[in-house]
């Protein structure tokens, strides 16, 4: 007795296995952490630091220049983006596809140099560098909550605080970012012409607070044989003491609150949000990697829940305002309610054909793959992800296709009259050999798909991983545990034929037969058909009858509606043209499908990265669930669109549509790069005007954006040397009569409470009324500032861009995709700037986003595709022990490609990638009936059976396994392909793809293989 047989016979080890294995595998899809998306580093880091009250060029200048220097010398990057704007610089940096250990050490070659130019070069008003690594966890928020409520002011802004710490403790919460939300502050406000009259320059009280609102550690002293420590302690959080401070004149000594007002306040708002009219603020709130989601969002309800009958007695409430959770549980539902179609799909075509108990048999080896395949996700540390579900979804209709052919062996074993036993191993024997060969071949195409790059490849690499662990325990199931309980319930089959089923067999097989034989004798006609189909497919893709989209995401239930006003609005009068706009949408769109629209102004939300400006606000609008017949996204969006036109006059009014899967720029995106600005400007426009008229091309936009008019001052040197006075004086005057002078810092309730010493705030009549004010020279007199400086009014530009450290404006654009595709849009782009492009010889454009990304994964996907048929030869080469016999079988390749063609134009489904993914994840499925057919036809050779009557054998021999293991593949994956419970841009393609390319490549594999088999054997 062989190690197999003794495997098999013992039917404790292998029950007792199979229970194991369905228990464990059952917890962990229980307590498996469930997300939207996997956890990956995108290989981004985005570097921001703030530098307050300073113009786009100075941050340019003096920050983002001295840090892209020391970005130069890091290796492996791919390339750098940075945004310099007023008061702050923004720099995206994303690397190469690099492992995670060498990213671990760029990331802390960037922390290094970064912080050692920021220690050197930055100015002192600088603050330090921020440097955030951006993955899918902390790329979008999670969820978002709004505390809102007529009160306002300091009510609303502690309470902020008090919930954000708190949430910050909430297991899950990695960040708690909030819009509309101020820190405190202590201003002391002065009238700088009363204290020039006092004979006391500004920048003498600075020093004389600075002096008192101090805190100095002593250290340590001895008395009385012990030691003591000694401290100074000057701050204060109460502004009644602060305006207690004593200050010297120069004849007597007055309390600061005599020249100064002193009060308790907050930072100069750079966002104000308001949701259902009310003044709020946003909490949008991401997640720390792997936790959760769902149960995040749960705990999150439960938060807002408990703390609102004691925000309601302050007059405030807290609303869970988004979370798109909903996309998860619609992935699971689908996920299970196909599993249970599986299940019963292959009980009721196993049953059909081989029985009932069989078929209970074979369909138990489903549960139990999807078990080890659970196990498998779980040991590889990922979450329960629409990735990790959709891997499973492509497995269902395969996992028991090994055990339908090994099965059906067994059963016309049975029927031939053998034992059990012997029906069992003579079975396996017979189809172990192709039904290996066939799970290697679909491993073989799915394994290289996770080698696809960029993000997209990391998004997707775990589903090649799922699918091969899961097929890799359905085929210990098939071989081991299969024929174990076939073994242990012998008793129960009948050796005797069911003659119903019998019947129905030997019917289709002769049915099928006769038509095969008309075939052989006809082999022109079926070629004829053949080339007339593969033409047909061909054509229906040059005539672009198929739609082409390449990255086609699920849109989510969210879009940001934007709304840019010129350069210089106020913040509050930003905000009261977004909540105009927001009141149209509450008109537009019906409660039954608005979950929130929230106005926020001083910030704008991008694909890549925020924007931040006083002039740019957005509609934040989150809707329901999708009910059956309800708009979708884009429909709503659609219908906005008109109803803003009035309020276009005023302002740009602008859509961004969420959509899942990797984060992306638009389809069309443009970097115009140039040092002569005054090219630059030129070539800008020149773009535009082209997109313009390209068709299908919509929502043109670039960047530039002009920047507060600027008051710049020049020390008139003679003047400052007649006066006497300091040139430090003059600069640190000037900074107090504006953004103020920080003096000092302390804690309030757990809060940072800074101290800032400013003018008191006055709306001039004419911006030269500054050079009235007064700056006091050392002997007391009062000199306008006029007569110590030159000042010139002049515009600066708001938004300075850089890529590749080179100077660049940003030209971006959507596209209707009925009409254009992204490549054949950036393609007449190029055509027509080739024309022009002799009158700009100092620009370039560089062309990157989606149709970067695109290049990138076709090119690999052709090399994935190419590997994946080598291996898949190389296995059959092995199996068949030819070289011609894997070409024969490697021909069912081309008719399922023709048959996700058709199936796409019959379904109205684009070309994607996703497409293509399950395209290249066919190759490995489309040839499993083949290899079964031509293993059968070599074996009636080997038996010296002649090769027409092989050939016809071999073809009504495994009709039934063939039917079947299509079949199941087939029904398995038939409601995500037709869009039964939703339509889907992420499964559907790929679900799409496998059914129709299998159906297809079954049934001319059905027709086609066997004449070619019987063509090839008489050679």
């Amino acid at each position: 007795m062989s190690w197999y047989e003794k495997l098999v016979d013992n039917a404790p080890l292998s029950n007792l296995c199979f229970l194991i294995v369905l228990a464990v595998g059952l917890w962990v899809y229980l307590e498996l952490p469930r997300a939207r998306d996997p956890e990956i580093n995108f290989n981004w880091v985005n570097i921001w630091t703030a530098y307050p009250g300073a113009t786009a060029e100075d941050v340019e200048r003096e920050v983002t220049s001295p840090l892209e220097d020391a970005l130069r010398t890091i290796p492996d990057i791919r390339y750098v983006v940075s945004s310099s704007r007023e008061g702050r610089s923004s720099i995206l940096v994303r690397f190469a596809r690099i492992d995670a250990r060498t990213f671990d050490k760029r990331i802390n070659d960037v922390r290094r140099e970064i912080l050692n130019r920021a220690a050197s070069e930055l100015p002192e008003e600088a603050r330090t560098p921020n440097i955030v690594e951006i993955t899918s966890s902390n790329g979008f928020p999670t969820a978002m909550l709004a505390l809102y409520g007529p009160v306002g002011g300091e009510v609303l802004r502690a309470q902020t605080f008090a919930l954000k710490r708190a949430l910050e403790r909430v297991e899950g919460v990695d960040r708690v970012l909030t819009i509309g939300f101020q820190e405190p502050e202590i201003h002391v406000e002065f009238d700088p012409f009363a204290l020039a009259a006092q004979g006391l320059a500004p920048t003498q009280l600075a020093d004389q607070i600075g002096a008192w609102y101090r805190d100095v550690v002593a250290g340590r002293f001895l008395a009385a044989g012990r030691e003591f420590l000694a401290r100074f302690q000057g701050r204060s959080e109460e502004p009644q003491e602060i305006a207690e401070l004593p200050l010297a004149l120069a004849s007597r000594t007055v309390p600061l609150k005599e020249l100064a007002k002193v009060r308790l306040t907050t930072e100069r708002p750079e966002s104000l949000a308001r949701y259902r009219g009310q003044p709020a603020v946003l909490l949008s709130i991401t997640k720390k990697a792997n936790a959760n989601t769902l149960d995040l969002v749960a705990r999150l309800e439960r938060f807002a829940a408990e703390r609102n009958p004691i925000l309601q007695t302050l007059g405030l409430k807290l609303a869970l305002v988004d979370d798109q959770t909903d996309e998860t549980r619609r992935a699971l539902k689908i996920m299970e309610s196909n599993a249970l179609l599986g299940f019963g799909l292959v009980l009721g075509l196993v049953g059909i054909f081989l029985g009932w108990r069989l078929g209970l048999l074979v369909a138990l080896g489903l549960p139990f793959a999807l078990a080890g395949a659970f196990i498998g996700v779980a040991l590889g540390g990922s979450t329960l992800n629409l990735s990790v579900l959709l891997g499973v979804v492509i497995a269902l209709g395969m996992l028991v296709d090994d055990a339908v052919v090994i099965v059906e062996a067994v059963y016309d074993k049975l029927v031939q009259g053998l034992p059990p036993r012997q029906a069992v191993f003579r079975g396996v024997q017979e189809v172990g050999a192709p039904v290996l060969a066939s799970v290697l071949t679909t491993v073989a195409a799915f394994l290289p798909l996770m080698l696809l790059p960029g993000v997209l490849g990391e998004f997707l690499k775990i589903v090649p991983m799922v699918v091969t662990v899961a097929l890799g325990v359905s085929l210990i199931e098939a071989f081991w545990m299969l024929p174990s309980h076939i073994l242990a319930m012998s008793s129960a089959f009948d050796a005797q034929p069911r003659s119903w089923r019998e019947r129905m067999a030997r019917r289709l097989r002769r049915i099928y037969g006769k038509l095969l034989v008309r075939s052989f004798r006809r082999p022109g006609w079926t070629a004829g058909w053949l080339a007339l189909l593969l033409a047909a497919a061909g054509a229906l893709l040059a005539l672009g009858r198929i739609p082409v989209q390449f990255f086609a995401f699920d849109t989510m239930r969210l879009f940001y509606l934007h709304v840019d006003l010129p350069v210089g609005t106020p913040l509050a009068q930003t905000l009261e043209t977004v909540e105009e706009a927001r009141r149209r949408v509450e008109a537009i769109i019906p409660e039954s499908a608005l979950r929130a629209a929230t106005a926020v102004a001083g910030i704008k939300f991008t694909q890549v990265e925020p924007l931040y400006g006083e002039h740019l606000g957005q509609v934040i609008v989150s809707l329901w669930p999708r009910a059956e017949n309800e708009p979708t996204t884009e429909e709503w969006v659609d219908r906005l669109r008109p109803k803003l036109e009035e309020l276009a006059k005023q302002a740009k009014i602008s859509f961004l549509i969420v959509q899942g899967g990797p984060p992306a720029e638009r389809p069309i995106n443009v970097k115009v790069k140039s040092e002569d600005l005054l090219q630059l400007d030129a070539a800008v426009t020149q773009v535009r005007q082209i997109l313009a008229a390209i068709p299908g091309v919509r929502d043109i936009s670039d960047d530039r954006s002009p920047g507060r008019p600027t008051l710049t001052f020049r020390l008139d040197r003679e003047a400052l040397a007649r006066s006497g006075v300091d040139a430090r004086e003059v600069w640190r005057t000037v900074r107090l009569l504006g953004e103020g002078e920080w003096i000092g810092a302390t804690r309030r309730g757990g809060e940072a409470l800074d101290l800032i010493l400013r003018a008191s705030p006055k709306a001039f009549a004419d911006p030269y009324d500054w050079l009235r004010l007064k700056v006091v020279s050392r002997d007391g007199r009062g000199i306008p500032l006029g007569a110590l400086v030159h000042a010139e009014l002049s515009p600066q530009e708001g938004y300075i861009r850089h890529y590749q450290f080179v100077r660049a404006v940003t030209v971006e654009a959507d596209i209707d995709r009925a009409r254009i595709n992204p490549e054949q849009a950036n393609a007449k782009l190029l055509a027509a700037w080739q024309q022009v492009a002799a009158r700009y010889p100092n620009v370039e454009l560089d062309l990157t986003g989606e149709l970067d990304d695109i290049r990138e994964s076709l090119s690999a996907l052709r090399r994935i595709f190419l590997l994946g048929v080598a291996l898949i030869y190389l296995i059959l080469a092995a199996q068949f022990r030819s070289y011609f016999q894997p070409l024969l079988v490697l021909t069912a390749l081309p008719l399922a490609i023709a048959g996700v063609l058709l199936g796409l134009v019959v379904s109205g489904l684009p070309l994607s990638l996703y497409t293509l993914y399950g395209v290249v994840a066919l190759t490995g499925i489309a040839v499993n009936s083949a290899i079964v057919l031509v293993a059968a036809a070599n074996d009636r050779i080997a038996l010296g059976m002649s090769p027409l009557h092989a050939a016809i054998y071999a073809a009504r021999r495994r009709l039934i396994p063939i039917l079947i293991t299509s079949g199941t593949t087939i029904a398995g994956l038939l409601s995500l392909a037709l869009g039964v419970g939703g339509q889907s841009l992420l499964w559907g393609p790929v679900a799409s793809s496998i059914v129709w390319g299998l159906g297809f490549s079954t049934l001319l594999t059905l027709w086609v293989m066997p004449l070619l088999l019987r063509l090839s054997l008489r050679r």
